[in-house]
């Protein structure tokens, strides 16, 4: 029963992060976000493997995924930190999610909740003629703290997911010593007391 419960929620865990993460990788494209998209088809191939593996009973694929999430947890630590400036970060920089491929930033930061999207016009002299510059005002929540929010629950995922993919390793490697116990009979080829028959030959003779 325990290994049965504990696998049925690490299974509902790895379907809520591939939720979140499908979510979060429409709106990492939809920002030209390029590290990020990355990272997040890594997460969702390990996050399907560590879900085939609770599934049908392979410790190790378990095992990797934990071992993944471990990672996982220190890039959305990471970011949180990038959003949120600490140190030397910038959230302004190009190279660290889109890889100095192009200016875009977040999708919130044009599309959060209450965001009004203003152009302007005319655009500055420098201004590359490929490029829009907008003004956006209005928002109830800078774009910022939607990523921080995201990421926040990224980690909180990994981290309950990293806690139960420890537990079922375990139940299931206890499983399988057990098993191996009750099977140790049949390998020394255990036979059961043998019945002796008591009949006894008498010699005939035949009479002339």
């Amino acid at each position: 029963m325990g290994c049965c419960s504990g696998r049925c929620t690490l299974a509902f865990i790895c379907g809520m992060q591939l939720v979140s993460v499908l979510e979060r990788q429409v709106i990492d494209f939809l920002g030209y976000q390029w590290a990020p998209i990355l990272t997040n088809f890594v997460h969702i191939i390990i996050v399907i493997l560590g879900l085939f593996g609770t599934i049908q009973f392979r410790p190790r694929y378990v095992t990797g995924y934990a071992a993944w999430l471990v990672i996982w947890m220190t890039w959305n630590v990471f970011i949180v930190c990038f959003y949120l400036e600490v140190g030397d970060l910038s959230r302004d920089s190009d190279l660290v999610l889109t890889f100095n491929l192009s200016m875009h930033r977040s999708w919130w930061m044009e599309n959060g909740p209450g965001c009004r999207v203003t152009p302007i016009t005319p655009p500055p002299s420098w201004a590359p003629e490929d490029h829009r510059y907008i003004s956006i005002s209005g928002c109830l929540m800078d774009f910022q703290f939607i990523e921080v929010a995201h990421s926040s629950l990224q980690i909180l995922l990994a981290l309950v997911g990293f806690i139960y993919a420890c537990y079922v390793v375990k139940l299931i490697s206890e499983e399988e010593d057990s098993f191996d116990f009750i099977g140790g009979f049949d390998s020394y080829g255990y036979q059961g007391p043998q019945k002796t028959s008591h009949l006894q030959l008498q010699p005939m003779y035949m009479s002339k």
